[in-house]
């Protein structure tokens, strides 16, 4: 797994620049999708690991089912539909098994220069995780293969994963250590739209993420962003009109981003 560490601002064009021409579209396309954290020491972790760690397993259903019968006032398509549970759960704060990607190497920039105390910007440096989502197709089983065949899609719907599997003991079943499934989540509000956000459904036998891109992928790049110029890279994005104001839209987002904007460091920081 290759990691870069980048110091400048025109290092980062990398990130930018990154697509492929296709000819028979004759357009240029990217095979990739990306992960911003703030802190570079910070695992590749779903929010159900990191909330109920060696009991994840167990407790999965429990806070499914849950958050179904609660919600479901809000959302009846939840009923059976433990794919949509998870994306709408996750939307909200819910311990899931997905982590979050993005088609927008923008917007993991914008995750990995914030989602934190800004005190905290210049005190380490922040990590963005690229993957190349062909390679990962590659690795699924042979009937999800199909499936993306069929619909000519790059990456599965809702609708399409319903159709092969909708019991996550036999999603597990069928992906083992050996796969992971990107899925394209329905835009349930312009949050989702606005981030170009997609999933990984993490099986339940890969514990480590990170070890499992190692061994299984070639493509995938760690990018370790130089704390020394996070805030300059901060401020670049604000201008380009990157920020919560427009990625989370609402007036959480709003508060968010004038906190931020008119956060006034001290000399001890």
């Amino acid at each position: 797994m290759k990691t870069v560490t980048i110091h400048t601002l025109d290092e980062i064009a990398e990130l930018f620049f990154e697509q492929v021409y296709y000819e028979k579209e004759e357009r240029f396309r990217s095979p990739f999708l990306y992960r911003g954290m703030p802190n570079a020491k910070f695992k590749l972790m779903t929010s159900l690991e990191r909330n109920c760690k060696g009991k994840k397993k167990e407790l999965e259903k429990p806070i499914l089912r849950n958050f179904a019968k609660y919600a479901i006032s809000e959302d009846p398509q939840l009923s059976g539909n433990v794919w949509r549970q998870m994306i709408v759960g996750q939307h909200h704060g819910l311990p899931t098994r997905l982590l979050d990607w993005t088609i927008s190497p923008l917007t993991a920039l914008h995750f990995a220069t914030s989602g934190e105390d800004v005190s905290k910007m210049d005190k380490h440096d922040c990590v963005i995780w690229k993957i190349d989502y062909k390679e990962l197709n590659s690795l699924l089983p042979e009937i999800y293969q199909n499936m993306l065949k069929r619909e000519n899609a790059n990456l599965m719907t809702v609708g399409m994963l319903q159709k092969l599997v909708n019991c996550i003991e036999d999603y597990d079943r069928d992906m083992k250590n050996q796969s992971m499934l990107l899925v394209e989540p329905p835009s349930l509000e312009s949050r989702i739209a606005n981030q170009y956000s997609y999933f990984s459904i993490i099986p339940d036998e890969i514990e480590d993420i990170e070890q499992f891109l190692k061994t299984r992928t070639k493509n995938t790049v760690r990018y370790i962003i130089d704390k020394d110029i996070r805030w300059r890279i901060r401020d670049m994005l604000d201008q380009m009109n990157v920020n919560e104001r427009i990625l989370s839209p609402g007036l959480d987002g709003v508060s968010q981003w004038i906190r931020r904007h008119y956060f006034v460091k001290s000399k001890e920081e």
